[in-house]
């Protein structure tokens, strides 16, 4: 299963103690037979495809916040997984940095066929990548379909939650929460 799905944390999840290729190498060594020449023809393609194939001899602690979630990327994308899940991929980065990651989601999806799944709360990001979107609330799916019909949402609590606004029911709820 583990095979079939990648993985990007927020913070990149990467190991300080490893270089950069060691970091992407990681689950290949983990999880296959291969040999190391091989692991190092797959590590330098997935950096390469992520602008990062100068980095491998770099430590995280040298990388820029947006160079280690290109990393990061790398290393979900070794195992040629069919799903990606995304845990707040431009969280902490400047919106061109932004722009630059939600692009390799793009381009990664169009060229490599693999399904993204994006858990995040920055819409710009959101509505720039995603083909079809869901909104979560108290645990339940509201709202669901392309990102157009969201932003045509009638429901009060999408409406509230894309337009940024603090009148509505989501503060009003938890106002009310307050005050019980």
């Amino acid at each position: 299963m583990r095979r079939h799905i990648g993985m990007v944390y927020q913070y990149s999840a990467l190991l300080s103690s490893l270089t950069v290729r060691d970091n992407v190498a990681l689950p290949l060594e983990e999880t296959t037979d291969k040999s190391q020449d091989e692991i190092d023809t797959i590590v330098h393609e997935k950096l390469e495809l992520v602008g990062m194939k100068d980095a491998r001899n770099l430590m995280p602690s040298e990388l820029s916040g947006g160079m280690r979630k290109r990393v990061s990327l790398a290393r979900a994308l070794v195992l040629e997984p069919e799903l990606i899940l995304f845990d707040e991929p431009v969280a902490g980065l400047d919106p061109v940095m932004s722009s630059v990651i939600d692009e390799l989601i793009i381009t990664l999806s169009e060229k490599s066929k693999v399904t993204s799944i994006i858990v995040t709360h920055e819409m710009d990001s959101a509505f720039r990548i995603a083909t079809r979107m869901a909104m979560l609330y108290q645990g339940k799916i509201i709202e669901e379909g392309k990102p157009e019909k969201l932003k045509q949402s009638k429901n009060p609590v999408v409406s509230q939650f894309l337009s940024g606004s603090t009148e509505g029911p989501i503060l009003d709820e938890i106002n009310h929460a307050d005050t019980a």
